[in-house]
């Protein structure tokens, strides 16, 4: 588009004002507003595209929520005397010195430094807070089931569902690779969507990008494989066969 106008701004204007110069110049005109137009509709075309990366950026790397234990060195920069390091409390509470108490239950820091603002304005006039997160709990997943070590895995950049069972040791010989659930919370919270994957056929298709990175609170659990339910069941079968009292 700008080398549209830069060609319609460098456009001759000697051409003879003659019925010939005058079509020369209506043509010319035209075609730069033909092309300026196609610029104009491309780029609107392309705005979407550009705000859905921005989004897909942001789930992929949503902001820090407090939680429990987090400790925060809240500052006010003209009263330095209500400076104070605290933690929020198990209740998701945080008590301030001279101020009060506030709720940080599913807050990120910015959100409630602006709480700490607007519960400052009842005592100080246009007070100025920074908050600065000291001490957190590490983002991790739970990896539970069939894998050799499951347990917390800490989270240090994008894991993919695959790579976090990695690091949980590993599928055991009766994980179901095709049977992989993955818990995530919902918006409050309280609740969990589950999904059940099929990671071989993924890995197959080389499709396992589309499922995403784990986010931080997820659970992936690897269910036991059919065969090893099988061979369960055959071995509490003999057990029972042995020790059955005699009736």
């Amino acid at each position: 588009m700008a080398d549209a106008c830069l060609e319609l701004s460098s456009m001759p204007t000697n051409l003879p004002l003659t019925p010939a110069g005058i079509r020369s110049r209506t043509h010319r005109a035209g075609r730069l507003l033909r092309v300026s137009f196609l610029s104009a509709t491309a780029l609107c075309s392309y705005l979407p595209c550009v705000q859905a990366h921005a989004q897909a950026i942001a789930q992929r790397h949503p902001e820090y929520i407090l939680q429990s234990g987090d400790e925060l060195d809240i500052r006010f920069r003209y009263t330095p005397e209500f400076d104070q390091l605290v933690k929020v409390r198990p209740d998701q509470r945080v008590t301030l010195l001279n101020l009060g108490t506030l709720s940080a239950a599913d807050l990120t820091v910015s959100e409630f430094q602006q709480k700490v603002v607007d519960l400052a304005t009842t005592r100080l006039v246009k007070p100025e807070v920074t908050i600065l997160l000291k001490t957190f709990d590490q983002p991790h997943v739970l990896v539970e089931g069939e894998v050799a070590t499951p347990g917390r895995v800490d989270l240090r950049g994008d894991l993919s569902v695959l790579d976090a069972i990695a690091v949980a040791g590993g599928f055991k010989s009766s994980g179901a690779k095709n049977q992989v659930l993955l818990l995530r919370r919902t918006g409050d919270g309280n609740q969990f969507q589950t999904t059940r994957l099929d990671l071989a056929k993924l890995i197959k298709e080389q499709k396992l990008e589309e499922v995403g990175p784990v986010r931080p609170g997820d659970v992936i659990y690897v269910t036991q494989n059919n065969l090893s339910k099988v061979e369960r069941l055959a071995h509490l079968g003999q057990f029972g066969a042995i020790y059955s009292p005699v009736r």
